[in-house]
């Protein structure tokens, strides 16, 4: 698989799309305006306790109060509530990182917030999900710091490697190395990408998870809330420490900025790739360059084509998300209904794990594929939607097809979903969705057509294919009895351009006749 990063940079901000075998598989925007994005650490202050919701309010800046629950407080939260008073006070060198820190007993997981936080006084949180709608960002307190290979975790030393790494023998190498790396006080939970990473490079990572939770310490001390003590790294370098990897053959950007920018992130995490980065210097649109223009407007449509006429129309409801499955002119195929049904069913299995990727649908998401009788057939569908979503980094659950052939799957959201209009406006009607009724249409144009035969022989009428139909249509036809009234000849000719109901007249010297 060859995957392409495409980055336009617009007044707003930036669009950067992720091409998989020329594919758009995902597509983010990042506003300029935006600033609390998933990962931002902030010292925020208590502004509610809600014993009933078992949840509390915090301010970061943002409009609407922030929402922190409970069972994302962290079990270290008293520790990190005395680690936030002393480094505001200017007790705790950040040089010093965790080493001489007298930790706080763990709280209970289930507690009540009441028990834990006060109602008043500043604390330590970190973006959990951006604002969506007209709810506030959603809080944890379970500090992470995300590099490369590694992700700095406060406040326990426990060692985890990423499931995805299948060895056994890899796992426990990976687990050994950073528990002789880490800092004292500190977990670590290695990636996925840093399966077969030697000491350097985990060090290296390391080192700069280090600098930054030392930065963070320096921009707390002596502060106020509310405040942004660390910022996360902008969507572009987020997705390529995330996903570069062999596969990225090119990273192109219409920006120099942002050109340099990347260069730049890339000498840091990998210098190998540095001269992937190249800037766009065409006239036409990088996006229209690359034929993304094109598959969003193809794609995010209620109603998605695919090869050979299968097709999903993709609804939202207040609830859920609803995708039905459709065969199209597939009913011909050969073969028997329940091996088509199959068919069918994983072509679009297929397209609906990139839809969720691309659209960011998140919540419940119910799809009615094809209907299956065989308990086989259904069992290949699952295991074919487990594998097609093994690359959607969200966190997700599919569940298995219901006796009325109901998929559903639960996916995790943590930023806005991305909503596009593919809709243009009608040129017939200019988008009011009203156009001169059918029934008046031929009486319009035959009173116009009487009234430039006065001072015409010879006309040519122009007109959408439809209508010029309409008018040649039968014996008399419309044309027919036009030459018997006004015993002059219309000539009619059909042009595409025109809307439905728009026509247009010309003289003998094809010069055209304005109508007033």
């Amino acid at each position: 698989m060859v995957k392409e990063l495409i980055i336009h940079s617009t007044p707003n901000g930036v669009d950067i799309a992720l091409l998989e075998d020329k594919k758009l598989t995902e597509l983010h925007q990042e506003h300029a305006s935006n600033k609390f994005n998933v990962g931002d650490v902030y010292l925020g202050r208590i502004r509610k306790v809600m014993p009933g919701l078992n949840a509390a309010f915090i301010d970061v800046g943002h409009e609407k109060d922030a929402f922190l629950h409970y069972t994302d407080l962290s079990p270290d939260i008293r520790s990190l509530m005395k680690f936030t008073q002393q480094t505001i006070a200017g007790n705790m060198p950040a040089e010093q990182m965790l080493n001489n820190f007298d930790f706080q007993p763990q709280i209970v997981k289930t507690g009540n917030v009441k028990e834990v936080l006060n109602g008043k006084g500043s604390l330590l949180v970190q973006i959990l999900k951006e604002p969506i709608s007209t709810k506030g960002p959603r809080l944890t307190c379970e500090v992470s710091i995300a590099g490369r290979y590694l992700v700095l975790t406060p406040f326990n030393n426990t060692v985890g490697v990423s499931k995805k790494v299948d060895s056994a023998e890899e796992r426990k190498r990976l687990k050994v190395l950073v528990e002789s790396l880490k800092p004292k006080n500190f977990g670590v939970i290695v990636r996925t990408v840093a399966a077969g990473k030697g000491a350097a490079e985990l060090h290296q990572d390391l080192l700069q998870l280090q600098e930054k939770w030392q930065l963070m310490m320096r921009n707390m001390r002596h502060a106020n809330p509310v405040l942004k003590v660390l910022s996360e790294i902008d969507k572009t370098q987020s997705i390529l420490r995330d996903l570069l990897s062999s596969e990225f053959s090119k990273i192109v950007t219409d920006d120099p900025t942002i050109a340099r920018d990347v260069e730049a992130y890339l000498m840091q995490i990998a210098p190998d790739k540095k001269g992937l980065v190249s800037l766009y210097n065409n006239k036409a649109p990088i996006f229209d360059h690359y034929g993304i223009t094109k598959q969003i407007k193809a794609t995010f449509g209620k109603t998605v084509t695919l090869a050979n006429g299968t097709y999903l129309i993709i609804e939202k409801t207040e609830a859920l998300h609803v995708i039905d499955v459709n065969s199209g002119h597939r009913s011909t195929m050969d073969g028997d209904q329940e091996s088509n049904a199959l068919k069918v069913n994983l072509e679009a299995a297929e397209e609906i794990a990139r839809q969720l990727r691309l659209r960011d649908l998140g919540g419940i998401i119910v799809i009615d594929f094809i209907d299956m009788k065989n308990p086989d057939n259904k069992k290949v569908l699952q295991q074919k939607m487990k594998e097609v979503m093994e690359s959607d980094r969200a966190t997700h659950t599919i569940l298995p097809l219901s006796k009325f052939n109901l998929m559903q799957i639960t996916r995790e959201r943590v930023r806005p979903e991305i909503n596009i209009t593919t809709a243009e406006a009608c040129p017939t009607c200019g988008g009011t969705g009203q156009i001169t009724a059918s029934l008046l249409l031929l009486d319009e144009i035959q009173e116009e057509l009487e009234h430039l035969l006065n001072t015409h022989n010879k006309l040519k009428f122009y007109c959408h294919p439809i209508i010029a139909a309409y008018l040649r249509k039968g014996f008399p036809s419309i044309r027919m009895k036009w030459f018997m009234k006004y015993r002059k000849w219309v000539s009619i000719n059909e042009n595409e351009n025109l809307g439905l109901t728009d026509y247009k007249f010309f003289d003998a010297n094809d010069e055209e006749i304005k109508l007033d």
